[in-house]
């Protein structure tokens, strides 16, 4: 007779997550995950695969639970004009509120791009998938405002800028938080130079 699950599913992963956004995967030994998580190795390589399976398990948490929620005013089928401001102003806050999990540790998929893990190609795929889903968010943002008198190619350019240091913001904070702010503000000076 099979043994069932005692653990919920999902509350393992928002452990892992942790673990793997504060350590990165190569980082985050099997007997963190143990301590993160409360399973056995066994119980984590029956449910998961491997450390691999859990690793992408959490990304994909990370994703729907941080950065979705997050970018959700700039995807709604209407986007006000101030809401690419808003993300970036609640961005900055967010980098900037001391022990607060994005100002300890970043962004998890940039870390990642940045580590060893990021040469695999379906963690490259899915850094590439969230950068695309971060630009087209923010480019509906632009669009939403008006502006950029040189019209679509014009706006399309800001967004790319724009994206370029959200990016750079997530990749400094740990290192540099008054360098991922003055990339925060000035993406926001970007976007309101081009206003109408």
């Amino acid at each position: 007779m099979a043994r069932t699950q005692s653990f919920e599913r999902e509350a393992v992963v928002r452990a892992a997550r942790e673990v793997f956004w504060d350590l990165g995967f190569e980082g985050a030994s099997v007997p963190a995950l143990e301590d993160a998580t409360g399973l056995r190795r066994s119980s984590i390589y029956n449910t998961f695969g491997s450390k691999r399976g859990l690793f992408d398990e959490a990304v994909q948490s990370y994703l729907d639970e941080v950065i979705r929620p997050r970018l959700e005013p700039l995807r709604a089928p209407e986007v006000t004009p101030g809401a690419v401001l808003d993300y970036l102003d609640s961005l900055r806050e967010a980098l900037a509120r001391e022990g607060s999990r994005p100002a300890r540790s970043g962004c998890l998929l940039i870390n990642a791009a940045g580590s060893p893990i990021g040469h695999d190609a379906a963690v490259a795929a899915t850094v590439a998938a969230y950068r695309a889903e971060l630009r087209e968010a923010i480019g509906r943002g632009i669009r939403a405002r008006g502006g950029a008198e040189d019209g679509a190619a014009a706006r399309a350019r800001l967004a790319d800028a724009v994206t370029g240091l959200v990016v750079a913001a997530f990749a400094l904070v740990r290192i540099a938080p008054e360098e991922a702010s003055r990339a925060l503000v000035t993406a926001r000076e970007l976007i309101l130079a081009a206003a109408p």
